[in-house]
């Protein structure tokens, strides 16, 4: 029976305290994150990537091949998530069907995977799981994770399965808002933010929108780039420049925009975020080596970009999967633990405990015990 890799999951379930990486944010509690958790084939996650989905579409066009009845053409890996949409709605009945049994084989993985997260005491007490990452932004991805919820229900799991609501383009972005301090709301109405991943890297201006919604939930990337460095094999040197020359465009289109930006950066970057910056583990799949004791990405941004708004620039960091799952943070508070999986390419997984107490169940006691104490007077 496989276990999380020991003494890694008990650093990353107690978590840390500091500016970065940080278990203890404004509003929530975040009780895991980047936990890797291993059996005889491998890490468990691997079995719900993008590559995952892909590897179940190859096998069944395989057996498909043998019988002469393929009907896709090329290496599986190309096809893109959109032409799979395309098929999906308006391909022949074989065509869809291979979608569809993909989707399934998929969906059983998910859940797989979910099974053996709730397992763990972080995951345990989770009601509700967000999924974001790219596999997200498709109709194929939302029948998947649909599906899964559906077999975790049939299978007695009270966990509901929601799509991220925002782009995961965006979701990456928005969710540094909630990395913000305090000061940033009461002067400024926007902020820089950059989301790197596997394969690409984005930085751009999140809008608050205080004026239209107090908890965030109205906030929204105003302006944005992205640059998808996988096709490019950059040097590590050469990915921070580049990330330092779109952090300049976006904050002098901001000024363009009208818009007051906070002296504040949020940065989501994959791995195990030490309190001072650098990261320990989990960023192999950046552009050369990110986790050199030599190198802190968190020093080597504020040195690129210094000030904003001749102010001195501060930089927050913390895990990607838990920032894309932090902007969705005003739509969890009617629960008390929750948490998020980005499908990419690895599965990125956070849990988080909300500091204020659920919505409505105290209300929902309260009547429940009135009810009961109306019964026993009669």
């Amino acid at each position: 029976m496989g276990t999380a890799t020991a003494g890694t999951t008990s650093r990353r379930e107690a978590g840390q305290h500091g500016v970065h990486g940080a278990d203890e944010l404004p509003s929530v509690s975040v009780t895991s994150y980047n936990l890797e958790i291993r059996d005889q084939d491998g890490f468990v996650g691997d079995k719900a990537s993008r590559s995952a989905f892909v590897e179940h579409l190859d096998a069944l066009r395989l057996h498909l091949r043998e019988q002469g009845s393929d009907p896709l053409k090329g290496e599986t890996a190309a096809v893109s998530k959109k032409n799979l949409d395309a098929l999906l709605k308006d391909g022949d009945p074989h065509e869809a069907a291979l979608v569809l049994s993909a989707i399934e084989r998929f969906a059983q993985s998910l859940a797989f995977v979910i099974r053996r997260f709730v397992r763990l005491k972080s995951w345990a007490p989770v009601e509700r799981i967000v999924v974001g990452g790219g596999f997200r932004e498709s109709r194929v991805g939302e029948l998947a994770i649909g599906r899964a919820g559906i077999i975790l229900s049939t299978d007695g799991h009270k966990i509901d399965l929601v799509p991220v609501s925002h782009h995961p383009d965006e979701a990456g972005l928005v969710g540094s808002a909630h990395l913000a301090p305090k000061w940033i709301f009461e002067a400024y109405d926007s902020l820089a933010a950059v989301d790197i991943g596997g394969s690409n890297i984005r930085a751009g201006i999140v809008e608050l929108r205080q004026d239209k919604a107090p908890d965030l939930s109205k906030a929204r990337v105003s302006s944005s780039e992205l640059w998808r460095h996988a096709d490019d094999a950059p040097s590590r040197d050469e990915a921070i420049e580049r990330l330092g020359t779109m952090l300049k465009a976006q904050l002098k289109q901001a000024k363009k925009d009208g818009l007051r930006v906070a002296p504040f950066i949020g940065v989501g970057c994959p791995g195990l975020i030490e309190p001072d910056g650098s990261i320990d583990r989990g960023a192999q799949n950046l552009p050369g080596n990110w986790e050199s004791s030599r190198f802190n990405l968190v020093d080597s941004i504020r040195a690129l970009v210094p000030e904003i708004g001749e102010h001195e620039t501060q930089v927050a960091m913390h895990n990607d999967a838990v920032i894309q799952g932090l902007s969705e943070m005003p739509a969890m508070q009617d629960v008390e633990n929750w948490a998020v999986l980005t499908i990419g390419t690895g599965l990125g997984n956070a849990s988080y405990r909300n500091r204020a107490k659920p919505k409505g169940k105290d209300s929902e006691k309260e009547k429940a015990a009135g009810k009961g104490k109306s019964g026993a007077g009669d």
